[in-house]
């Protein structure tokens, strides 16, 4: 028969709870009368996890890559359920009262979050700086950044459309799955609820698995390789704008703000301002694309103009412009040197105008790396087609368009308005 629901949980030696979490699991199956089994993803225990999961009931699947994430994969692939509710096996959460997750799926979620904060922590069962610093500030990042209406990023217990998950590619192997998951879901646009879940202190004497900082920043560091506008343009938007505004007001002379004189060296700061930033943006520019062409976000039509006119080829013209008029500055700068003996300089003009030259060689040398680079990402692969019964092409083989990234699975609408 058809199975409608498969309860996962990912297992790293959890001889004293996991007989409990499965004995509830199996429990909610019979009782809500769902034709369901109970997967452990086992991720090489040695405290006798393997055993126990076999005496009860659960059907086990073993998971030799360590991780997390690695072990919700293959459990994941494992599957035979449409639905999946996976949660940890630390009785933490209570396998017998899931009915909420399971509902939101039967009415068309394809993920549903459960969220502690609204379903009640027990004195104990989370850490201050988890619950007060770390889940919400990479919630609140999470929600900023992809605009996803979810207010607890990294819940342990949620449900999903098996099929659907399956589709999205998911990779990575550690804590940060929790946050994989969210966002990629968000950037396929698919539907994704939320049901309040009450998180008990869990039932191990041992320390759990989950380290603070380490995966605090693996979170972080997700979310941020994932949104290329927070992680590079946006910073050096802020930075160009702070160079040209003090490249404007310093290359006359010194600026005074009350007593405090801004002089040349203000001017030396504005210009690496001025080049970090534009550093960053173009960063931006080619971490946007490059995952455009993996798949790993969607298109965006709010930039995909801006970074179609943005070719390699004009950014080689642009790069050419710049390079010009720096040495143009930089002859001057080199004349008004020869002019005095190649003796001390006490005009600062020309310290500002050679500054602000070495800073346009850079930027234009910049900007010829980054063109290449661009051309390398934009060579498509692909072989021609060949003639019956022939070893060399049928006919002269024109360039072929780079490859675009996947379409959109079927009734998922896809995100175009760049939340990436």
């Amino acid at each position: 028969m058809p199975i409608e629901l498969t309860i996962l949980m990912p297992c790293l030696n959890e001889a004293e709870t996991l007989a409990t979490c499965i004995r509830k699991a199996r429990r909610f199956l019979d009782e809500a009368k769902v034709e369901g089994e109970v997967v452990v993803a086992d991720n090489g225990s040695t405290d006798g996890s393997r055993e126990i999961a076999l005496a009860e009931g659960a059907r086990l699947v073993p998971v030799a890559t360590r991780g997390y994430g690695a072990a919700l994969l293959g459990g994941i692939e494992a599957a035979r359920g449409t639905h999946v509710i996976m949660g940890d096996a630390d009785d933490s959460y209570d396998f017998a009262q899931v009915m909420p997750f399971l509902e939101q799926l039967r009415a068309g979620a394809d993920l549903v979050m459960g969220n502690r904060f609204k379903g009640g922590i027990d004195p104990g069962a989370m850490p201050f700086s988890h619950r007060y610093l770390g889940n919400p500030v990479l919630s609140w990042l999470g929600r900023l950044f992809f605009k996803i209406p979810v207010g607890d990023f990294h819940s342990g217990l949620r449900g999903f459309r098996r099929d659907r998950i399956r589709a999205l590619g998911l990779s990575t192997l550690g804590m940060e799955f929790a946050s994989e998951m969210v966002v990629r879901s968000a950037l396929a646009g698919y539907r994704i609820s939320e049901v309040p879940t009450r998180l008990a202190r869990d039932g191990r004497s041992r320390p759990p698995h989950l380290r603070t900082w380490r995966d605090g920043w693996r979170h972080l560091r997700f979310l941020l390789i994932y949104s290329p506008r927070w992680l590079f343009l946006y910073p050096g938007l802020v930075l160009v704008a702070i160079g040209l505004i003090g490249i404007v007001a310093l290359f006359p002379g010194e600026f005074y703000i009350g007593r405090a004189g801004l002089g040349i060296h203000t001017f030396v700061a504005a210009c690496m301002s001025l080049l970090i930033g534009i550093l960053s943006i173009t960063f931006a520019a080619v971490a946007r694309r490059y995952a455009t062409l993996r798949g790993l976000l969607p298109p965006s039509t709010r930039y995909s103009d801006a970074l179609r006119a943005l070719t390699p080829e004009r950014l080689l013209v642009l790069g050419l412009v710049i390079f010009a008029i720096s040495l143009a500055g930089l002859g001057w700068s080199f004349a008004q040197w020869v002019g005095v003996d190649f003796g001390e300089l006490h005009d600062q003009r020309i310290l500002r105008v050679l500054t602000l030259s070495l800073t346009g060689v850079v930027v234009a040398i910049q900007l010829g790396l980054v063109a290449f680079l661009a051309s390398l990402m934009e060579i498509a692969q692909g072989r021609p087609a060949m003639a019956e019964g022939s070893e060399v092409p049928a006919e002269p083989v024109a360039e072929a368009a780079p490859v675009p990234p996947p379409d959109p699975l079927p009734g998922a609408a896809a995100r175009t308005d760049g939340a990436e």
